[in-house]
């Protein structure tokens, strides 16, 4: 049998393909434009696929890869527990739903687009988005706090992107070596 025990730290038992579609086809059911937040409440918290510490640095190497972070997550977290198989189950289950869904609301919003109750509707939305995602960011930042040099790289890499606006790319690109080098020779 194949090494499939669960990550250390965490108590529940490797999930199957089905479960992994399941899992994630829920996310893409309730989380539509925001489900990073609700990706780590269900791997994290209630399902403990991953301990936070794996999760944050899945969440890393997902954000560096080209493509959309939760979908990469998807295909991660399926791989890492039942090969291409749960890489397919994670990420047909995270798109299937949504998919069929923003279709429809494609055609509903073209009809509707000039009324201001809608208007309002997707205003409100992005501002509840907006408010997820600074709550799972908090989330993730606790597990750094007593990691000076790591939040040292956090904050560098949020001014450069959020405050001087520069690409992501090129920043990423800079500060993922200097982080393993800082880190390298700064361990303890």
């Amino acid at each position: 049998m194949t090494d499939l025990t669960a990550p250390s730290g965490v108590e529940a038992p490797p999930p199957s393909v089905g479960e992994i579609f399941l899992g994630f086809l829920h996310l893409g059911l309730i989380g539509f434009g925001g489900v990073l937040p609700l990706a780590h409440h269900m791997m994290v918290e209630q399902r403990r696929w991953l301990t936070q510490a794996e999760f944050t640095d899945l969440l890393g190497l997902c954000q560096f890869l080209p493509g959309g972070n939760i979908i990469n997550m998807s295909a991660a977290v399926g791989m890492r527990f039942r090969g291409a198989p749960g890489a397919v189950a994670g990420i047909c289950g995270l798109i299937a739903a949504p998919t069929v869904i923003v279709l429809a609301l494609a055609v509903v919003y073209g009809r509707y687009q000039d009324n201001p109750y809608v208007t309002h509707l997707v205003g409100g939305l992005a501002a509840a988005a907006a408010g997820l995602l600074c709550a799972v960011s908090v989330k993730m930042l606790l597990p750094l706090r007593k990691r000076a040099l790591s939040l040292l790289v956090v904050a560098v890499c949020f001014v450069a992107i959020a405050v001087l606006r520069w690409p992501l790319l090129p920043v990423m690109l800079t500060l993922a070596p200097v982080s393993i080098l800082l880190h390298a020779r700064f361990r303890k």
